[in-house]
Order: C-alpha cells, then sequence, then structure tokens
C-alpha cells in the first residue's frame, strides 16, 4: 500500500516512557490517560484541537468504556467535532494506526487526522461468555492478557513457543540470541545518554502521573519502568522459560503500559504545524504478511519487502531501520535473511529493553526512526514488527 499525500508535522508527535506492568501506570484507564498526554502535547506546541479532522485509536486491551473508542477520545481532548475509528491488530496495531490515517488523508477530504495508540497490559479485563448449553448453563471466560499470550487458536501455541520453533528452524542458538540482547541492551544506552537527551526529543519528562480520577498528581514518570540491567554474565546465568528452550526472560520482552500519539495531514497543514518546515516527513507505504502456524519472527522479512516494495526502494537505500524486536530470535532471524548486521539497526533502543504496551510499540518506534533520520540529515527508514497470528506489519517513511 502507497501513500502518494501523507506526512507527518516535524515533532507532531509523541510517546509517553513505557512502564513495566502493575507499575507507575497501572491504575490509570488508557483512554483518559492518552487523552491527558494528547492534550498538553496540543497545548504546548500550540496546536488547536479544533483542526483534527478526524481520529484513528489503536489499542488490543480493553478498557471500561472503550465501545465508545475514537468519539470518546476526541472529545477528551476538546475535538468533540470529531470522529473516527479503532483499530486493533496485535503488536501491528502500531503501524495499522498510521497506515489508517495516512489512508484518510489519502482517500477522504480530511487534512489533519490525529492517529493515537494506548494500550495497559496491567489488570487486564477478566472476560466472561455466557453460553446457556454449556453444562449446567456455565459459560466460559478468558483472562485477555494472560490466555492470549499463552495460547493462539489457531497455531495452538504460546507466544513464546513460537520463537522457539524460529529458533530450532533457522538455528539460532541460546548463545547467539544473547549476542542479540546485549548489543541492543547497549544502543538503548545511548538514548539515556546527556540526560536522556535522544528521547527529550519525542518525550515528555517528566510525566506527571495523576490518580485514578484524574484529579491529583501523585506521582512522575522520569523515562521508561522496568528496565533490566543486562550484563554477558547475567543472561548466561539465566535458565530457558521452556523445557529445552532457548529463550530465557533476558532474551525476551517485557509486558508494558504507554501511549504514543502522531499528527498526520496533507503537505501544507504539515509544513504549517511542524517545528521546523525545513524537516519534511513522508509516510510512503505500509506492508504486511503471514507466514505460516507458529512461525511468527518469520514474517517481519516478507512484510518488510512488501512495504518497500510499495515505496518504490530497496533495503539497501534505507538509512534507519527499526523492528518491534519481542523475542532476540526476531532480530537474529532478521539480520540473516536480509544481510544486515545486528549492529547495523534498532540503534537507541527496540522494544526487546524498553518493553512491549503492544499498540503503542510500533508506534514509539516510528517515532524513533523519523527522529534518527532527521539527526542523521533525512533519508528513508524502515519500521517493522511480528504480530499474533504469525504475522507482521511494516512502514516505509521518508525524511527530508
Amino acid at each position: 500500500m502507497r501513500f502518494d499525500h501523507a506526512y507527518v508535522p516535524y515533532g507532531g508527535y509523541w510517546s509517553t516512557p513505557f512502564a513495566k506492568w502493575q507499575g507507575s501506570l497501572a491504575h490509570l484507564n488508557a483512554v483518559p490517560f492518552a487523552a491527558d498526554v494528547a492534550r498538553a502535547f496540543l497545548d504546548s506546541r500550540s496546536l488547536a484541537a479544533s483542526a483534527i479532522d478526524g481520529v484513528v485509536l489503536g489499542m488490543t486491551v480493553p478498557q471500561k468504556h472503550t465501545l465508545y473508542g475514537a468519539p470518546w477520545l476526541a472529545a477528551l481532548i476538546g475535538a468533540e467535532h470529531a470522529t473516527g475509528t479503532m483499530v486493533a491488530q496485535a503488536c501491528a496495531t502500531g503501524a495499522r494506526a498510521l497506515a489508517t490515517a495516512s489512508s484518510e488523508i489519502d482517500a477522504t477530504t480530511a487534512r489533519t487526522v490525529l492517529a493515537v495508540t494506548a494500550d495497559r497490559c496491567s489488570n487486564g479485563p477478566h472476560i466472561y461468555y455466557p453460553n446457556p448449553q454449556g453444562p449446567g448453563g456455565t459459560g466460559d471466560k478468558e483472562d485477555w492478557v494472560m490466555d492470549s499470550f499463552g495460547h493462539d487458536p489457531w497455531a495452538r501455541n504460546s507466544m513464546i513457543q513460537t520463537a522457539e520453533n524460529v529458533a530450532r528452524a533457522a538455528g539460532i542458538s541460546r548463545e547467539e540470541q544473547d549476542r542479540v540482547t546485549l548489543v541492543r541492551y547497549r544502543q538503548y544506552q545511548k538514548a539515556l545518554a546527556d540526560d536522556r537527551a535522544f528521547q527529550r526529543r519525542y518525550m515528555p519528562l517528566p510525566l506527571e502521573l495523576k490518580d485514578a480520577r484524574g484529579k491529583k498528581v501523585v506521582a512522575k514518570l522520569d523515562g521508561d519502568e522496568g528496565v533490566f540491567e543486562t550484563s554477558a554474565e547475567g543472561l548466561a546465568a539465566l535458565r530457558p522459560v521452556l523445557p529445552e528452550g532457548t529463550v530465557t526472560f533476558g532474551s525476551q520482552t517485557h509486558p508494558a503500559d504507554g501511549n504514543c500519539g502522531m499528527i498526520v495531514a496533507d503537505r501544507e497543514r504539515a509544513r504549517a504545524m511542524s517545528k521546523d518546515p525545513k524537516v519534511e516527513v513522508r509516510v510512503l507505504s505500509y506492508g504486511q504478511a503471514r507466514v505460516g502456524k507458529g512461525l511468527m519472527a518469520m514474517a517481519t522479512v516478507p512484510a518488510a519487502k512488501s512495504a518497500l516494495d510499495a515505496a518504490g526502494i530497496a533495503l539497501a537505500d534505507v538509512r534507519v531501520v527499526k523492528t518491534h524486536n519481542p523475542f532476540a530470535v526476531n532480530d537474529a532471524y532478521f539480520a540473516r535473511e536480509t544481510g544486515l548486521a545486528v549492529d547495523s539497526f534498532n540503534d537507541y533502543g527496540s522494544s526487546l529493553i524498553f518493553g512491549h504496551p503492544q499498540g503503542p510499540t510500533g508506534m514509539r518506534l516510528i517515532v524513533e526512526t523519523i527522529e534518527q533520520l532527521a539527526m542523521a540529515g533525512g533519508g528513508y527508514g524502515l519500521f517493522v514488527g511480528c504480530a499474533a497470528g504469525d504475522s507482521a506489519a511494516a512502514i516505509v517513511v521518508q525524511v527530508g
């Protein structure tokens, strides 16, 4: 899918810090919290909510009142005239939300669309499905977050089992996964240098946290919460999670909470809203793919090719590559199949290290891609990440 008229105002985006589940953000409904952050962002940039023509809300974990979705979010930020859709595509939600917003610009009269991704893995809903024909009228139940991590109803395996399947099929050892993890941890440290100078380019820090009623400030978040100190010795000492497996708690990501947002507009409005009109950001294309049962990490390669083909470029033309890597296996496989060196992509951080709130994960990585390109003087950027259902999604952007 190629976009012809979708632009992002430079600086027209944010990401909160990501907080480990059952951590500092666990008490906040993800939608009002995202609205608070969005409203503060718009105010800080002197951008009027009245200029927003529509909203795309990307989220994967239901919260109270989310039947009302994007229109509720729009009203909370002061855009009571706007409506929109809610997108849920597992870990591909961030990329899909951006693609949906870009399609609105390309195919409708909308000139400015706000895409917001928000999830709270903490305190996931416990759902009861009535079944009058069940034994004794007993219904079915589901723990939305935990049961989804543990069981794909089609492939009949857990998420971690997909990583083990790819490791076995591709011959990716425990030691290789540990090496990838250590590289990713060291890359993330660059984002923390000079008082988090890189992250401050897009992250509101410190972030004030209110109580569940949204009335009283109860804490401040100074950065990502839940990042584990990582060393070669520490990784080597961990046992595999599954019997006779290769993936440890060190070589996989952790569930998290947080939100991101990005404005997508036509070229004229993007220039007017940009914090630096000389920096132009285009959303060029979206691609996706699906592979065989239980081989989720492998889907990133054909998804990336799909997006690159739609953009009319090759991987060799790309200056910055970011991946959603819930398992180190993902990047080991992607590097092998593409010929990229492991340390040539995911500079400044990735979800393997800073956590995975699902919906916002990909969008934060796209934001970081844009900022890296701006720092480097422009060029093409590729984001790709796997998602539940043995699928993956990719976005190509251009900064000039």
